[in-house]
């Protein structure tokens, strides 16, 4: 057992939140190339943290060791969305996952497939319409609000615009709360970030309520039926599901998709003759630019992390872009290489961690890849894209989701469409 690389700090003095939060990817960079480890320790939230940047540390913090490293109490998310499966910890959060996992598997996942590809249509249709660049994270973005609202609220934005827009705004400002300084204050004429978004909160479980108790129909009626510990459980977990953080980690993903093959008509012809390609496709597109930075833990006993000593009370931060990046691996770690899933990371999607991993990964995650897939091979079938202007900074920004700093825009051109493609499309 060794000591974990780095210093801690004195607390307040020493902490470098500041620096961590204004640039995650280097924050780490540097100090892994520093300490020569992909585990090490620096003061965060003013309390000794350890960091994994390794995918051997992060299957120990994850998977075999999670028992060990807990979900913090007093967490923003547990502010801002209550006691929810992502949120607690022990036989509450094991109960929570076993009553709500029947709602993203089997029977509850194939009855999603129609409105998912209806939705893919209508958003993704007219991209080439105007004859203009796109902003294609934010088109990517309404699709997503579109898919949350209509699978998890019975919501449609055809059917009920009104409505849809004002759970819309209410999602980003509620949204909003996750990335301000949790100080909740108002005076005339001003409010903070956070006391706007728990405004917008209070605004949404009321509208959530309301669902819960006249709509028997769906997703909410079927959640409303569900054996959950108490009475707020099935509205704060609506909130959850609805919330801008899946619009925008969709968003994130289908950005660069279109980004990573953007003028590559060689690897699209291929993804539309091999459609199995596609998930390794997906697999390299999350690898590479996944849509959360990580995630955080607390120790609730001394143990240890990739063979180094974490004391009771330190912080373990996993960092999904630098795990990603393991060269012990993931060879050429920094190459889009999707062949690498067919070949030496063949069987070893359980190395990624864009959305948790182990028992406590993302419940969603079979949904969030069916639709993945639908909204892919709708681009793929109807459109060829390119960059445009074919100059552009597509450095990313990774707080609080995943993108380019600089919001890339890309022309679509409509791809002929024969008799059997239109018939495939409609099938």
């Amino acid at each position: 057992m060794s000591k974990l690389p780095g210093n801690a700090g004195v607390s307040v003095l020493g902490d470098k939140s500041l620096e961590f939060y204004r640039d995650p990817v280097r924050f780490c960079r540097q100090r892994v190339e520093n300490h020569r480890s992909r585990v090490f320790q620096c003061r965060i939230l003013n309390r000794p943290t350890a960091f994994i940047c390794s995918v051997q540390g992060m299957r120990e913090l994850l998977c075999e060791k999670s028992n060990l490293f807990l979900k913090d109490p007093t967490d923003l998310m547990t502010n801002m969305y209550g006691d929810t499966v992502i949120t607690t910890n022990g036989e509450e959060a094991c109960l929570l996952r076993l009553s709500l996992s029947s709602l993203f598997t089997g029977s509850c996942l194939k009855s999603s497939n129609d409105y998912i590809t209806s939705v893919c249509e209508r958003c993704l249709k007219d991209l080439s319409i105007s004859g203009q660049p796109q902003c294609v994270y934010s088109a990517f973005k309404r699709l997503g609000t579109e898919l949350v609202l209509g699978l998890f609220l019975n919501v449609r934005a055809e059917e009920q615009p009104e409505l849809f827009q004002e759970i819309s705004q209410l999602c980003t400002l509620h949204w909003h709360g996750l990335i301000s300084a949790p100080v909740s204050l108002k005076v005339p004429l001003w409010s903070s970030g956070y006391s706007t978004a728990l405004d917008a909160r209070d605004k949404l479980m009321d509208i959530i309520k309301d669902k819960l108790e006249n709509d028997k129909q769906g997703f909410v009626g079927s959640l409303g039926s569900l054996p959950l510990p108490d009475s707020s459980s099935a509205s704060q977990h609506l909130l959850l599901f609805i919330s801008a953080l899946i619009p925008k980690a969709l968003a994130s993903l289908l950005t660069s998709f279109t980004l990573a093959l953007s003028g590559d008509q060689q690897t699209r012809r291929r993804l539309l003759e091999d459609p199995d390609y596609l998930r390794l496709v997906l697999l390299e597109v999350q690898r590479l630019w996944p849509p959360f930075i990580g995630g955080r833990r607390i120790a609730d006993k001394n143990s240890t992390l990739a063979g180094f000593h974490v004391p009771k009370d330190y912080g373990a931060i996993y960092i999904s872009h630098s795990v990603h990046r393991d060269p012990e691996v993931f060879q050429q770690p920094d190459d889009f290489l999707p062949e690498r899933w067919s070949g030496r990371n063949a069987g070893q999607e359980h190395f990624l961690c864009s959305f948790g991993n182990g028992p406590r990964n993302c419940i969603g995650t079979k949904l969030t890849d069916v639709f993945l897939k639908e909204a892919c091979m709708y681009l793929l079938t109807h459109y060829d894209w390119c960059l445009d202007p074919p100059s552009q900074d597509l450095e990313y920004k990774w707080l609080p989701v995943s993108r380019p700093a600089n919001t890339p825009t890309v022309s679509f051109t409509q791809l002929d469409q024969t008799p059997s493609d239109r018939s495939n499309d409609t099938s």
